[in-house]
């Protein structure tokens, strides 16, 4: 029965608890405050930002492509729904009113991913071109809507969305658990998972296997920009404010949790469950060296030493087999 468990939860899934185990160990160690309820509220609180936004990263990286612009995507989605609440009273906006806003910003999320999606399955151009400018695209547009400031002043009643918990859990937490659990069943279970997973592999053998390329390109891009918007909306809920470029600092953190998580850099495999330890893993070890007193710049190159180390183990362990047949 464990054999059989192990198997279906795959290499990676034991792997990452080890190593999620390890660091909450040695962060409850060197810090006493590391295992306490409140540090863990905090965990709960701050991971599904980053979390929906990994998600959004998550599909283009299996189809062999990248998203770039998906922090821009966020913010453009986050002031779309702040202007529709300014526009009905700000801090006296009705409920009808944010959900009018939130329907506006996840049209706009996946617009600007469906867009990015059209312009690479039908010109041929490279993901990362094309998200690069639709990121530079979205960065200029809301500095030139916002003349570069921030808009905040948003009803009371958004604080349960960002702060607040259901079922004895934060309510983002949930938002996240619910949007990982969707891709879940895509990828695993869905014709358009099995779509994404055959262009990862191969798209020339995708495109002669029958399946539709350009769809699928089209809407596998439209979805991350969903998910994005997603994020955005609750980035707005969370801080009361929203600004272009809040959260610049997650994009590249976001790539390393899904290669963290086993994600195949050129396409073609990944699965959700190791991706979401993998945050926690990035969360845990942000919030203990918060603990410990270290810069936020300084977990931020931590977290980038950490990719290397990981692109590097992941190099090594991959040639390991073959140089064990070769000795042999």
């Amino acid at each position: 029965m464990i054999a059989r468990i192990a198997r279906a939860l795959g290499p990676e899934v034991p792997a990452l608890l080890g190593f999620l185990a390890l660091v909450i160990a040695v962060f409850g160690l060197v810090s006493p405050r590391f295992l306490t309820a409140g540090n863990f509220a905090s965990i709960a609180f701050q991971l599904p930002e980053l979390g929906l936004l990994t998600l959004a990263m998550m599909i283009p990286i299996v189809s062999g492509g990248l998203n770039l612009a998906i922090i821009y995507t966020a913010n453009m989605a986050g002031l779309t729904l702040a202007w529709v609440l300014q526009a009905h009273g700000g801090p006296e906006a009705p409920a009808w009113a944010f959900a009018l806003g939130t329907m506006a910003a996840l049209a706009v999320g996946a617009a600007a991913g469906g867009l990015s999606g059209a312009v690479i399955a039908f010109t041929g151009a490279h993901p990362i071109l094309v998200t690069l400018a639709m990121m530079i695209f979205l960065r200029g547009l809301g500095e030139y809507l916002t003349r570069g400031g921030d808009i905040s002043g948003f009803p009371p009643f958004l604080a349960a969305i960002g702060h607040g918990t259901a079922f004895g859990l934060p309510v983002p937490l949930l938002i996240f658990g619910l949007a990982a659990f969707a891709w879940h069943l895509m990828l695993g279970r869905m014709r358009h998972g099995f779509s994404v997973y055959m262009i990862g592999s191969n798209p020339a053998a995708a495109r002669y296997s029958g399946l539709n390329v350009r769809r699928t390109l089209v809407l596998l891009y439209t979805l991350s920009g969903l998910m994005c918007a997603i994020a955005g909306i609750l980035m707005l809920t969370r801080f009361n404010s929203v600004r272009v470029g809040h959260g610049e600092a997650l994009l590249l953190v976001t790539v390393l949790a899904c290669f963290l998580g086993g994600v195949d850099p050129f396409g073609g495999f990944g699965r959700v469950l190791p991706v979401v330890i993998a945050l926690f893993i990035l969360q845990a070890l942000s919030s203990g060296l918060n603990l410990l007193g270290a810069n936020q710049h300084l977990a931020t190159a931590v977290w980038g030493l950490f990719l290397i180390g990981v692109m590097v183990l992941r190099h090594l362990f991959g040639r390991w087999p073959f140089r064990r047949r070769k000795g042999n």
